[in-house]
């Protein structure tokens, strides 16, 4: 499990003070990149020497309870299933205890023209 803070800023919030809901898209999106990262994947040289970019190909999200600014959140990242084509994440951005956003991320593997292709035997080793 993979554990990204962030803090909410005044731009990421709405009229009512709290968190946008598109922003917790974002969020997720800024935890699953340094959970690449951590999994000792280099985005930008799997799309320069092997032509391979991740994808996102569904998101299903529930919003919970809202976050406002200035709060100190967390967002986990946990693999939940792996097959040849695809990485299926759950994704939890958390206030203390309280899950605030929960999704279920769909990634896949695409060629850098947009074609469906099957993830790297070595992406599939290390990613956990």
């Amino acid at each position: 499990m993979h554990e990204f803070a962030l803090r909410v800023y005044y731009e990421d919030t709405d009229l009512a003070g709290i968190v946008y809901y598109a922003n917790y898209l974002k969020f997720i999106e800024r935890g699953r990149t340094e959970w690449v990262r951590e999994q000792g994947i280099d985005q930008v040289r799997l799309k320069e020497d092997e032509g391979l970019v991740f994808a996102v190909r569904r998101v299903e999200a529930d919003y919970l309870s809202p976050a406002r600014f200035d709060d100190d959140l967390i967002v986990w990242t946990s693999v939940l299933a792996m097959t040849g084509v695809r990485i299926i994440l759950n994704q939890d951005v958390m206030r203390g205890s309280d899950i605030l956003f929960s999704a279920i991320v769909t990634l896949v593997a695409l060629t850098l023209e947009g074609q469906p292709t099957r993830l790297p035997a070595n992406i599939r080793r290390i990613v956990h």
